[in-house]
């Protein structure tokens, strides 16, 4: 016997115990009074609800019976069943005095009732009530389940972003220390002091020694002029370039030497010797060519998509193919103000500091750009805890007691990890990490992400009425 057919014999004995009372000339209808749990009740006042089987188990009768095997069944008195005896209601009935909110679909599908109802296969909608889902949308997962599927939260926090950005270089020289080497006047090179390639040399350092009718000329002209008092003969000398130890020697002696030392400008190395001894060179004509690699340039060839994120002062690590386990730090000087059109990538220059000359121009070079390290602080949360479903982005907001509020987020900037969020999202609050495919999984939460990727519906369309004539 099922516990419908307890129930119903139940409800036939105080009906019938009523009735009696009518019927004996009352007048009225007996009021039926719950009993002291403890309380002395005489045999003969109480009524039989029901028989139930000696043994315990679940099989009822209305009336008298016996088991298979000739025992009696055991009669249960109204004074018995504590929902007669006035019991207090079990916190788990207690439900039933609170009012839903709503009501949800049986399957977790985004439907809600205000009302009482059914789905398509007959199954009663299940109540929501105060406390349990104050938006509508949170997601109600066991403490166990939470802990057995490891899920793990972060707090959404302000931090500034710093996204590195890679990519290919090659060390050249530093353009403004280049220098050429040049005469203002024909010229005979009788001797070489620096005579091969690649030769450091220092500013005032002698280069070669030179003979010019020009520059002899000059000097004697000078010269005279200086003894007559003539002013503006010297200005002609440092118009032709000749070097101010060879002037101040052509004042001291007695007479004007041929032939002087030039001496190096600058410091550096000579990248170019265009010169040999005995050769004679042309005013204008180069003779070599210096630079200074104490600093040097990466030309890093930065993606098209990654230049919005670079800005002139970023700090930027370099490391050489040639010099493997070691890196170099740098700061960007400029962006070139044009892209390749082939490989749609723009020149960003890095200087880097090279004082023992071991960094060789023309070396490959592996570049990483520190972005928005000095940015002001942007609320972010771990990119794992994002779902991105192509058209919307959520993260699971964690609230109390296993509950998870899935929130639809505006994203920003990436950088270290962490993904800006623009709006949908306070300081502070826990977004899920790590096993949010297990929540995913969650009927309720299917239900609410549909909410988020479902398409709004559409109003249907009203024909235009025709003007009347």
């Amino acid at each position: 016997m099922n516990r419908s057919l307890l129930a119903g014999a139940a409800i036939a004995a105080v009906l019938a115990s009523a009735a009696a009372g009518y019927l004996a000339g009352t007048g009225t209808w007996p009021i039926l009074r719950a009993t002291e749990p403890h309380a002395p009740v005489s045999q003969e006042n109480r009524k039989v609800l029901y028989w139930k089987h000696p043994d315990g188990t679940a099989d009822y009768s209305p009336t008298a019976a016996k088991t298979a095997d000739g025992r009696d069944f055991v009669p249960v008195y109204e004074n018995q069943e504590k929902d007669f005896a006035g019991k207090p209601v079990p916190p788990q009935q207690a439900q039933s005095d609170r009012k839903p909110l709503y009501y949800r679909n049986p399957m977790g599908l985004p439907d809600t009732s205000p009302v009482p109802k059914k789905d398509w296969m007959g199954m009663d909608y299940i109540p929501v009530y105060e406390g349990e889902d104050e938006s509508g949308t949170t997601v109600k997962v066991s403490l166990d389940k939470v802990q057995r599927a490891g899920v793990r939260t972060e707090e959404a926090r302000m931090v500034a972003l710093a996204k590195p950005v890679r990519a290919a270089g090659i060390a050249k020289p530093d353009e403004r220390t280049l220098r050429v080497i040049t005469l203002r006047a024909d010229a005979f090179i009788e001797k070489l002091y620096v005579n091969e390639k690649g030769q450091h040399v220092k500013a005032g350092e002698p280069l070669f020694r030179v003979y010019s009718p020009d520059f002899l000329r000059a000097l004697v002209e000078a010269k005279s002029s200086a003894i007559a008092g003539v002013i503006g003969a010297e200005q002609k000398l440092h118009i032709l370039g000749i070097p101010a130890d060879a002037i101040a020697e052509a004042k001291r002696n007695k007479e004007v030497t041929p032939s002087f030392d030039y001496p190096s400008p600058a410091s550096g190395i000579v990248m170019e010797k265009l010169v040999v001894e005995g050769m004679m060179m042309r005013m204008g004509e180069p003779l070599y060519r210096l630079v200074d690699l104490s600093n040097i340039w990466v030309l890093a060839s930065v993606a098209e998509q990654d230049l919005s994120a670079v800005k002139i002062g970023d700090p930027a690590r370099v490391r050489f193919t040639a010099l493997p386990g070691e890196t170099f730090d740098g700061k960007v000087t400029f962006i070139l103000h044009e892209l390749d059109k082939e490989t749609r990538t723009a020149s960003v220059r890095i200087e880097v500091k090279n004082p023992d000359h071991r960094i060789k121009h023309e070396m490959y070079a592996d570049v990483e750009i520190d972005t928005g390290a000095d940015d002001e602080p942007r609320l972010a949360v771990p990119e794992q805890a994002v779902i991105d479903s192509g058209s919307r982005q959520v993260v699971l907001v964690a609230r109390d007691a296993g509950r998870f509020e899935p929130r639809v987020v505006q994203l920003g900037r990436r950088g270290d990890g962490m993904i800006e969020i623009k709006d949908g999202l306070k300081a502070g609050e826990n977004v899920v990490v790590s096993a949010n495919f297990l929540i995913d999984a969650e009927s309720n939460l299917k239900a609410a992400l549909s909410s988020f990727t479902a398409d709004p519906p559409q109003e249907p369309s009203v024909p235009a009425r025709e003007p009347s004539p």
